[in-house]
């Protein structure tokens, strides 16, 4: 593979043929003997380092992919439809499979490699690179287990029909599982090659570091948070130290900066005054020299394409009213603290006056286009802001959204995905140092006013404002913290993190705050700007009145305000996920998680 080329979707197609080839050699390893010279067998096919590559190049679907739905389910959104789990009427899965997360096939596929590699003569280095690619996607793995399930079994082997000791045995402790993650995310780091002298494409030290220190802020802060206490080497202190460790490693190698988005490649034609440099980023067409890339997935017109230009824009969530007011001022100032300069909310002109210019890059409004047709910038129909097959609340999500209508096609979006990238080591960096109480003015300078920097906002102190109406985490936080995970809910947006968080802040008394449901306020104002009856009429958009003030509420109908299900004790059921009901009964030492 050329270093200067991504991997193309033939190659792609090639490399998991090979996978599924070696998937179904391991099925059949009495025959393996036989070694026919037209085909590929087990006993044949270990003999190079090529031979690794391509077993890994299998794996590499198991990154995250464009996606518009990744915080869909939390505080920040508004789904068209309800969710369940947030109300707490999710039921007990019959069977295991992808979706609801008992699935071993992905592990089993690692480890099928790691038990086989060996057999390779080679350089060390060159072996273990792609031995260090494997066990990355085995901790991939292995987190996502845990997260869902806490204990789970840990395999270390391609486990046959004969290891029946293994194949029903009890869950392995949830810190046993970390453990071992932690050893495989440290080989990764030890062996991977830095990322300038990585393929374009392929996992680098960074990358490995970056999910090492996503990890362990997420265990030491879950720790933390829910008092856990424990005696082993993974304390919540240990777990913090390692997140600052790794991503100072990041930030000191001067590899990364935080980019300011251009238009070249990407055709958003931002108006005056309105730059777009943060959304900018995520509508790049290629991303392999962008500084603030870490890893990335990349994309080519004709080639390999996506569809998130057409997804981002009909998917039916919209951000929440709560969400909305997160926004700082420009200035620094909280928008309800006295002086801030808040003009209210009247209608989302108003809302967007003077405030951190990152809402009006990730909030749909007139301040920025969201058509470019032949050259013409064209504004979104109001109307599309509020409906059932767009933004729901008012509020559109346009991060990812890519103003230039070919972008917009079925299948024909062609601009890179993120795996990994430098903003979130950053606010990984600063959330540990306040968690450790080693946060400096030095270091917020290294991290959030480098993200505050790109959008020209205020900076960040270590005495911050305290927020006039903070949002109620069920405990008292330092405004310097406060401020941190604020920052975070903004930059990391609809990326992926915001339940995570919610989880491991032991946080989930912010879903009983009624606005992580509202959309716009309704106001006479918002009424003339609308087409007419759509508040109004015998069929109005759903809307609720709290507080003395009317809003947009998607679930009038059919949930009330104070329904209980938003509601979640220490011992709710859903910190955890439930196991499949046919697991439990094909293996008596499987016990179910508590609640369920």
């Amino acid at each position: 593979m050329n270093p200067s080329k991504p991997i193309t979707f033939m190659k792609l197609r090639n490399y998991i043929f090979i996978l599924a080839m070696a998937g179904l050699y391991a099925a059949c390893d009495d025959y393996t003997d036989l070694k026919p010279i037209d085909s590929i067998t087990d006993a044949s096919y270990w003999t190079s380092p090529n031979d690794l590559k391509l077993y890994a190049n299998g794996l590499y679907g198991l990154l995250s992919i464009p996606n518009p739905d990744l915080d869909t389910e939390s505080d920040n959104f508004v789904s068209t439809n309800y969710s369940p789990y947030l109300f707490n009427e999710s039921t007990v899965p019959e069977e295991g499979s992808s979706n609801n997360g008992w699935y071993w096939d992905d592990i089993r596929s690692c480890n099928y490699f790691l038990t086989r590699y060996s057999k390779v003569q080679g350089n060390a280095s060159e072996i273990n690179k792609y031995v260090g690619e494997v066990r990355f996607f085995r901790a991939l793995l292995y987190f996502e287990k845990i997260k869902k399930f806490g204990d789970v079994p840990w395999y270390d082997k391609d486990l046959q029909t004969s290891d029946t000791t293994e194949l029903y045995k009890a869950r392995d402790s949830r810190d046993v599982v970390l453990g071992h993650v932690i050893d495989d995310l440290q080989f990764a780091v030890r062996w991977l090659p830095e990322k300038t002298q990585s393929e374009s494409g392929r996992i680098n030290k960074d990358a490995a570091r970056t999910e090492l220190a996503r990890i362990a802020l997420y265990y030491g802060t879950y720790k933390k948070y829910h008092h856990e206490t424990s005696s082993g080497t993974w304390t919540s202190e240990a777990l913090l130290h390692l997140a600052k460790t790794q991503t100072d490693t990041i930030m000191d190698s001067g590899r990364y900066d935080i980019v300011k988005g251009t238009d070249a490649g990407c055709s958003q034609q931002a108006y005056e005054g309105y730059p777009l440099y943060y959304s900018d980023q995520f509508t790049q067409e290629d991303l392999s020299n962008n500084k603030e890339c870490i890893l990335a997935r990349f994309y080519k017109t004709d080639v390999l394409t996506h569809e998130l230009g057409r997804q981002v824009q009909e998917h039916g969530a919209g951000l929440s009213k709560d969400f909305a007011e997160s926004f700082l001022m420009k200035n620094g100032m909280p928008i309800y603290n006295a002086s801030s300069g808040y003009k209210g909310d009247e209608d989302l002109d108003d809302e967007l006056d003077g405030r951190d210019p990152r809402m009006y890059q990730i909030i749909d409004n007139n301040h920025r286009p969201y058509y470019v047709r032949n050259g013409e910038r064209v504004h979104n129909e109001l109307s599309n802001t509020v409906g059932s097959s767009k933004g729901v609340t008012g509020y559109e999500c346009v991060k990812f959204h890519a103003a230039d209508t070919k972008q917009q096609e079925a299948r024909n979006s062609s601009y890179d995905w993120f795996v990994y990238r430098y903003a979130e080591v950053l606010l990984i960096n600063a959330e540990a140092n306040a968690e450790s109480g080693t946060c400096t003015q030095t270091v917020l300078d290294k991290t959030i006013n480098k993200l505050r920097d790109r959008v020209e906002m205020t900076h960040l102190t270590v005495n911050p404002v305290a927020d006039a109406r903070p949002v109620d985490y069920g405990y008292a936080v330092s405004p310097l913290l406060y401020e941190i995970r604020r920052e975070r809910r903004i930059e990391l947006i609809a990326e992926g993190f915001r339940m995570d968080d919610l989880k491991r802040w032991n946080a989930m008394k912010l879903l009983e705050n009624p606005k992580t449901m509202f959309g716009i306020r309704i106001t006479p104002t918002v009424i003339s700007q609308f087409p007419a009856n759509t508040f109004t009429g015998s069929a109005p958009r759903p809307s609720i009145k709290y507080d003395g003030k009317t809003y947009l509420y998607q679930y009038a109908a059919s949930k009330a305000l104070d329904d209980a299900g938003r509601k979640w004790t220490q011992d709710d059921r859903r910190w955890l996920y439930p196991i499949p009901t046919q697991e439990l009964t094909l293996n008596r030492k499987l016990v179910q998680n508590p609640n369920w």
